[in-house]
């Protein structure tokens, strides 16, 4: 039993001919927790990315479509739903316990045949760019972090978010002044200093989702450590991008990361 090792691989429809679609069962922790695997037909080798989703058990559910567009630029793409969902044993947490999902979903794509082990790209989309900060201050030796309209902050969430706040406090067992800890301890701007990463944030000014108020001190917190950050905001946009846009933006991401480097320890 191993983090990131797969316990089944089983076939899944694919949206795209050129892309092979898996759903997995991995070993997280001692928990078996599903996710999709796509990969470019072909046998070369190619950098890893690890897709983490937003939202909570359904809203913002892993789509096959969206997983083999970046395969499509020429990653192997994992993707784990996260313990709880679609057949995966525990819970989710919102970015507490099952950030362990991301980590064994990096040491996956460290694992696979066809993955470069030093090309492994982390990118998170709304609640999973927490995750994806939080894997970056794991694993120093990733390529590339992206957040994508991504939380930073979580008791930030808390405030501006009141039809989240039920659900975060039966996940994260109160408010933030009750359980400052638990709060602090999913809001990986305090951990900065261990990423290495060169980081890539991508947001819409008008986000009301997630605003982009995450994305700014996010920013700053890079800055100010003297990190490599780098931005795309986009002033006319809000959590979902219009699809051409969209569709640029992922050709764009994809390209920046490829000429990623890991910074040397």
């Amino acid at each position: 039993m191993k983090d990131g090792e797969i316990i089944s691989k089983i076939p899944f429809p694919t949206p795209n001919p050129r892309v092979d679609l898996f759903l997995v069962t991995m070993w997280s922790g001692e928990l078996k927790v599903k996710g999709l695997l796509a990969e470019p037909k072909g046998s070369e080798c190619l950098d890893g990315f690890l897709y983490l989703r937003g939202g909570i058990k359904n809203v913002g559910m892993v789509r096959p479509s969206r997983i083999a567009q970046f395969a499509d630029q020429g990653f192997i793409v994992f993707a784990p739903y996260y313990r709880g969902n679609r057949g995966g044993e525990g819970n989710e947490d919102f970015a507490g316990e099952d950030r362990q999902d991301a980590f064994s979903g990096v040491r996956l794509l460290q694992a696979h045949s066809r993955v470069l082990p030093d090309r492994v790209h982390v990118f998170g989309f709304s609640r999973g760019g927490v995750m994806a900060l939080q894997a970056g201050v794991e694993f120093p030796f990733l390529a590339s972090v992206v957040t994508w309209g991504g939380v930073s902050d979580m008791i930030l969430t808390y405030e501006e978010r009141k039809d989240l706040r039920r659900m975060m406090k039966r996940v994260i067992g109160g408010t933030p002044g009750k359980k400052e800890d638990a709060y602090k301890s999913r809001t990986p701007l305090y951990e900065m200093e261990a990423m290495n990463a060169p980081v890539l944030i991508i947001h819409g000014a008008k986000d009301t989702n997630v605003t982009i108020e995450h994305a700014y001190r996010l920013e700053m917190r890079l800055k100010d450590l003297n990190k490599k950050v780098e931005t795309m905001y986009f002033a006319e946009f809000d959590h979902v991008f219009p699809p051409a846009t969209n569709r640029q933006t992922v050709k764009e991401l994809c390209s920046w990361m490829k000429k990623q480097k890991a910074y040397t320890l």
